[in-house]
């Protein structure tokens, strides 16, 4: 539109999002976001994944049969290797209990195999049914929101988290929830076996672990500097990416192609510098975290040794399952403490999610059973006050009315309330006082829908999807006849380029109408809303991304569209509303003056001073 909505000032500006870049998995665990409210966020995402409960079963007994068949395993090794025994320097085997444990290990080792295969397809289809669900949700929840929402929140953002969050959840559930869940039952289950064989071993494999814990926490608060500071420039590269490729154009106007690659140079070679510091710190953790698991190793084959040596009954195969054991009750730890990053990412990505479900729906309280077509037109403003932000006023008192098939045109200066009054009208917005009306009827008694389906707009700013012309022409009046949509585009002055385009009405239209040039674009809205036939029409700049001629020859069909229509027709052109009913003079809110071209021109006010500016260079 002509007129920049405002957002209010208490509106969160919310950073950009860093892309995915160096750090690895011990920078992805330091630049984890957190949860305002993680209880209550879990809580609900705990509540999306239980409504797949018979999958949720499935998965959980499964998850049980792999960790039972992981802790066993150990025990017939233990029984293969202590089958084989030395007695009076003669090698002595217990081939039955040889091969039977093999026998064991090789149907233990195959099964555990196959049941973990078809758990990681069921932990794929509880993310996917989650997210889906989800995701649904949370698009059939953004359909209802009002505008305002929309305006006071960077769209990037919304698509944020639409996208990434809700990926980071179908990771986390996919993953994180499997792993939680078997890493539990596993340290459960590894505590059991080591304390049957030897509870004084287990005290020893117990003395790495704060240790562990300990210079994890440490190394971590020592690196984490280093990867948020990457993370930040990072997201400043990005964004200096896409500001320069967006307005690629421009750099090139002006000739600031060096400048470009100056600035692009410094962000780049820091974050190179950054990159490689938060490298070096965040690589110690691999190599101490594996010497404290050689230290486990260590104490624990060392302890065993010493029971041997003391006649105790220790035996080989015994150290042997209680190295595994260890090994089986440290390796969960490590595995929950690596998930913390995307389990807090996950929780983070709901928390967004949840925000927009949380944010209240647009109200529709409108009780009139009108029906669209017995509208007539007639608007009235009375006394209207609006302010997008508290305390700076944007209509003051605005008083209005137009009659049924009046064609009323609205100038002004920019940020006068121009399209406010069309926001209002549409009920975008709703005033802070006042009262608006439509054939009498008070807009908030009238279903939104109703009011909606009467109105047909044309804006400056074209909107086309990435579909046919033929959908996007019918996108204004849905079940309409072939020949309905070609008479609406001649009536555009549209049908002419249509008809030279490889598949005439059935071409494929870009993304935003890329593929089109910006009047034919125009020249497309225009014919949706021909085709919507309303019986109010709001032009707002609506022939402004059109050349001079082609504007001249669209003014006969213009006028023909809003012949026995209510027409509000917001303009710079002064040349396209010569013909107005009326045309009001906005300032500061309210109307400065109204009436016709000539009348106005003989008042020499403000659209005198406009229309001379424009069309016989008169400075004022």
């Amino acid at each position: 539109m002509s007129e920049p909505r405002k957002a209010p000032p208490s509106v969160q500006q919310i950073e950009l999002r860093p892309g995915r870049g160096p750090g690895g998995p011990m920078g992805a665990r330091l630049r984890a976001e957190k949860p305002k409210n993680a209880k209550r966020t879990l809580a609900r995402l705990l509540g999306y994944i239980g409504r797949s409960k018979l999958l949720l079963l499935a998965l959980l007994v499964l998850i049980t049969a792999v960790t039972l068949a992981d802790l066993f395993g150990p025990r017939l090794q233990q029984a293969a290797i202590d089958a084989i025994t030395i007695d009076e320097n003669h090698l002595a085997v217990d081939l039955p209990t040889l091969f039977s444990s093999l026998i064991g290990m090789g149907i233990l080792f195959a099964t555990a195999a196959l049941l973990s295969y078809v758990q990681g397809l069921l932990s794929a289809r509880l993310a996917q049914d989650t997210v889906y669900t989800m995701r649904r949700d949370l698009f059939s929840h953004m359909s209802r929101l009002p505008i305002s929402y929309t305006d006071r929140h960077r769209h990037g953002d919304l698509m944020s988290r639409m996208t990434n969050d809700v990926e980071n959840v179908s990771n986390a559930v996919s993953q994180s929830v499997t792993i939680l869940l078997s890493s539990l039952l596993t340290i459960i289950g590894a505590v059991v076996m080591m304390l049957t064989y030897s509870p004084l071993m287990t005290l020893f494999a117990a003395v790495t672990i704060p240790l562990s814990m300990g210079v994890s926490s440490f190394l971590a608060k020592f690196t984490k500097r280093h990867f948020v500071h990457q993370q930040k420039l990072l997201g400043q590269l990005n964004g200096q990416v896409e500001e320069t490729v967006s307005a690629y154009a421009t750099v090139m106007a002006y000739g600031k192609e060096s400048d470009s690659v100056k600035n692009f140079s410094a962000v780049s070679n820091e974050l190179r510098d950054v990159s490689i510091r938060a490298r070096v710190f965040g690589s110690v953790m691999g190599p101490v975290m594996n010497f404290i698991g050689n230290l486990q190793y260590v104490l624990i084959a060392g302890c065993g040794g010493a029971l041997m040596l003391f006649g105790t009954g220790m035996t080989v195969g015994t150290i042997q399952a209680m190295l595994q054991y260890s090994k089986k009750f440290s390796h969960p730890i490590n595995q929950v403490a690596n998930q913390y990053s995307a389990i807090m990412t996950a929780l983070a990505g709901a928390e967004r999610i949840f925000e927009i479900m949380d944010a209240e729906p647009e109200i529709d309280e409108g009780t009139n059973e009108t029906a669209r077509e017995s509208i007539r037109g007639e608007i009235v403003f009375r006394n209207v006050h609006f302010s997008y932000v508290p305390g700076e006023e944007v209509l003051r008192g605005l008083n209005l009315t137009v009659k049924p098939g009046q064609k009323i045109a609205i100038v002004g200066a920019t940020g006068s309330g121009k399209t406010t009054v069309v926001n209002l009208l549409m009920r975008f917005y709703e005033p802070d006082s006042g009262e608006i009306t439509v054939d009498g009827i008070p807009l908030t008694e009238l279903p939104k829908a109703t009011l909606r389906h009467a109105i047909g707009i044309v804006l400056q700013d074209t909107v086309l999807f990435a579909d046919t012309v033929d959908k996007n022409i019918r996108y204004g009046r849905e079940g309409t006849s072939d020949e309905d949509v070609r008479e609406a585009a001649r009536h555009a002055h549209a049908d002419g380029f249509i008809e030279r385009m490889p598949d005439g009405y059935q071409t494929k239209i870009s993304e935003s109408g890329e593929n089109l040039s910006k009047g034919q674009r125009q020249l497309l809205t225009i014919a949706r809303a021909v085709l919507a036939d309303p019986k109010i029409l709001i032009l707002d700049e609506a022939t402004s991304s059109v050349d001079t001629r082609t504007e001249m020859h669209i003014q006969g069909a213009m006028l023909q569209l809003m012949k026995n229509r209510t027409s509000l027709v917001i303009a710079h052109r002064l040349s396209t509303i010569r013909d107005a009913d009326c045309i009001v003079v906005m300032r500061d809110g309210v109307i400065a003056e109204a009436g016709n071209h000539d009348e106005l021109l003989s008042l020499g006010g403000e659209y005198s001073k406009l229309y001379r500016n424009q069309f016989a260079g008169i400075a004022t």
